[in-house]
């Protein structure tokens, strides 16, 4: 993962599971969410600003490698980090990992495109240049 990664502590609930006690698949996807709002508010920025300036990030494309199960009751971390490489929009990268960090359960990513208020694709806003080039240079 990232060096300027972030990492979430979640505890995963009885309606995180399915009938035999390990994580449905999808629930992998907000988890990612849990970890990318975080992230965001981890650099003092909300979702809820973010679209108070009527920018918004609809997710384009998704993908998660599921590595070994999570189990009711386990305590996992989410680790949150920006892809450096994508240049169309925002990419998120995602390791969903044990409490003892010995255990990869998942890897995932998350593409993001902006748009405004009328739906139009636009290019990235500033504040998010800022935040990569603070991030990573």
């Amino acid at each position: 993962m990232e060096k300027n990664s972030f990492k979430t502590d979640y505890r995963i609930i009885y309606g995180d599971t399915d009938r035999l006690g390990i994580v449905y698949h999808a629930n992998h996807f907000r988890f990612f969410e849990i970890g990318r709002t975080e992230f965001f508010r981890n650099l003092n920025i909300t979702y809820k600003e973010i679209e108070d300036k009527k920018i918004f990030m609809p997710v384009a494309e998704a993908g998660c490698k599921y590595i070994n199960p999570i189990h009711y009751d386990d305590l996992i971390i989410i680790e949150t980090s920006i892809d450096t490489e994508y240049k169309k929009g925002l990419a998120f990268l995602y390791e969903i990992i044990s409490e003892d960090k010995k255990t990869i359960h998942a890897k995932g990513f998350t593409k993001h495109a902006f748009i405004n208020a009328e739906h139009k694709v636009i290019r990235p806003p500033e504040f998010i240049k800022n935040l990569k080039r603070d991030l990573f240079h």
